[in-house]
């Protein structure tokens, strides 16, 4: 049986891979901010040059669906790496950010 997924543990299995490589001293914020950078871009350009509609049905196709999937666990990774470092939760940080966009944008 697995344990089941959350933020914690796999941002332990990151932090794992990471040391059994001795990545941990590129794994730097502004190192890690620039590789979260690079990863969005990457995700951005599989949409670059589709219209709303197409992009709208990117997962109909398995081949650019495998893609987006990827580019977004590599977002993901590097995000959940950079908070590591910096010691943010990111689930916590989301939830104060809704909370100050709901008081800033009233129904």
């Amino acid at each position: 049986m697995t344990e089941p997924l959350d933020v914690a543990r796999l941002q332990r299995r990151l932090a794992e891979f990471a040391a059994a490589r001795n990545w941990q001293p590129y794994h730097t914020p502004k190192n890690l901010a620039a590789a979260l950078s690079v990863e969005a871009s990457e995700l951005v350009e599989i949409f670059q040059w589709l219209t709303p509609e197409e992009s709208a049905r990117v997962m109909a196709d398995p081949d650019t669906a495998h893609r987006v999937t990827d580019e977004v666990a590599d977002v993901l990774a590097y995000l959940l790496q950079l908070c590591e470092v910096l010691g943010i939760d990111p689930l916590a940080a989301l939830d104060a950010k809704i909370d100050r966009n709901e008081r800033r944008f009233p129904i």
